[in-house]
């Protein structure tokens, strides 16, 4: 008998018909209670997405033999699927340069135990930010880099991420573009935060450009990282109104404001099992 617990169970597929009636009465059968279900349709894919929540019950069989014959299920429907123990806490592995604000606020809601994750290390091409990592009790990697190290810079990075057993990267403001090595590496386990003036202001002091063109809006980007620059599937966005009378100094604070609260709902969604990849889109159950 498996010990009582909760766990996660995410689906994609072709869409058809009995889809969510097999899966729920194959949860029935074996003794296990739904607590929260969430499903889409993709009318333009034609796929199906499914992020089912349930606990095992007292005849529930352990959790190798469950995941056995829910194959047999998957098969049927053709599924890309995983099973996740809801309890484990994600590890999570940040890169940071010398911006430290979205840093700052991942080991405020870490802390505070408000973002369940373990934070086995933080990576950064700058010293910066080792003393406010390390008073965390996390421990801080550098490994400065330049053009013609590129390859062995990364190579410590990723040595890093793999010894840490990372569920997730997450680049926090980290000023470096990645090779495609290391993005197909990483793909589908990496996020990045950004402005989302891109690609319209490009380059050095976006928000002072804006600022010249005089936006009206301001806002950020989540994304996955991919081999084209800023151009992976959208996790979340988040925009604020400006005005005439803002500085540009103050479209800068204001944007490091939206970019912290973008990224740490994008951390919490996808280690929370709640992001699955449509193409180059995403389905995010919140």
């Amino acid at each position: 008998m498996a010990e009582k617990k909760a766990w996660v169970l995410t689906i994609t597929c072709p869409d058809t018909v009995g889809i969510v009636s097999t899966v729920a009465g194959f949860l029935s059968q074996y003794d296990c209670f739904i607590t929260e279900a969430s499903q889409y349709g993709d009318p333009l894919s034609r796929r199906f997405f499914l992020r089912v929540v349930f606990q095992t019950g007292a005849m529930t069989p352990h959790i190798p033999e469950l995941r056995k014959l829910f194959t047999l299920v998957a098969s049927r429907f053709q599924m890309i699927w995983q099973l996740h123990d809801a309890s484990r806490k994600a590890k999570v592995v940040i890169l940071v340069s010398k911006f430290g604000h979205c840093l700052h606020d991942l080991l405020h809601r870490y802390h505070a135990g408000s973002l369940p994750i373990q934070i086995p290390a933080v990576i950064s091409n700058h010293p910066d930010m080792q003393s406010i990592v390390e008073w965390h009790g996390i421990p801080y990697h550098y490994f400065p880099s330049d053009k013609d190290g590129k390859a062995a810079q990364e190579a410590k990075v990723l040595q890093v991420i793999d010894e840490a057993g990372a569920d997730l990267v997450v680049l926090a403001r980290y000023m470096q573009i990645l090779s495609t090595d290391m993005c197909v590496r990483l793909q589908g386990k990496a996020i990045n935060i950004h402005h989302s003036f891109l690609p319209s202001f490009k380059g050095a002091k976006p928000y002072h450009q804006a600022h010249a063109r005089g936006v009206k809006i301001i806002g950020a980007t989540a994304h996955y990282v991919t081999a084209d620059l800023d151009e992976g599937p959208i996790i979340e966005q988040g925009v604020e109104r400006v005005d005439h009378t803002h500085t540009p100094e103050e479209l800068v604070a204001m944007g490091r404001d939206i970019e912290s609260v973008v990224l740490a709902r994008a951390v919490r969604w996808h280690t929370e099992h709640r992001v699955l990849l449509n193409g180059s889109r995403t389905v995010v159950f919140r």
